[in-house]
C-alpha cells in the first residue's frame, strides 16, 4: 500500500502506514524526529512534488518477529528519479499491531 501510494505521488496515503501518534520515531539524515505530524511535514518538505518523489522500490527485506504484535524489518529502498537523480539507502522499521492495524512505530532510514 505504501509503495503504491508513494509511486502515485500521494504522501498522505503513504503516511497511513505510520502510527498516527506523538510517539512515532523517525531517524534520518537530520537526526531524530518525534511525532506523526512532524514526520509528515518533513516528508512534504523533502518531497514536494512527484518528480522529487520518483518511483519507490524495496529489496532485501528481512522480517523478524520480536513479540506477538511486533516485527523488526530491515531492507533497502530505491528511488528512481529521472529529473532529480536516483537515491537509495537502507532502513530498519518496527511494525506493531495497534487497534487491529499494522503500523510503523519506528523508522530509521538512511
Amino acid at each position: 500500500m505504501q509503495t503504491k501510494a508513494w509511486n502515485e505521488g500521494d504522501i498522505e496515503r503513504f503516511m497511513e502506514g505510520y502510527w498516527n501518534n506523538d510517539s512515532l520515531m523517525f531517524i534520518g539524515q537530520s537526526g531524530i524526529t518525534y511525532g506523526y505530524q512532524q514526520t509528515f511535514s518533513n516528508y512534504k518538505k523533502n518531497y514536494p512534488d512527484k518528480a522529487t518523489m520518483g518511483k519507490l522500490a524495496f529489496s532485501n527485506l528481512k522480517l523478524k518477529k520480536i513479540s506477538g504484535d511486533s516485527y523488526f524489518v530491515v531492507g533497502k529502498w530505491y528511488l528512481t528519479r529521472k529529473e532529480k537523480g536516483d537515491l537509495s539507502g537502507h532502513f530498519t522499521l518496527i511494525w506493531k499491531k495497534i487497534k487491529g492495524a499494522w503500523v510503523i512505530v519506528s523508522d530509521h532510514s538512511s
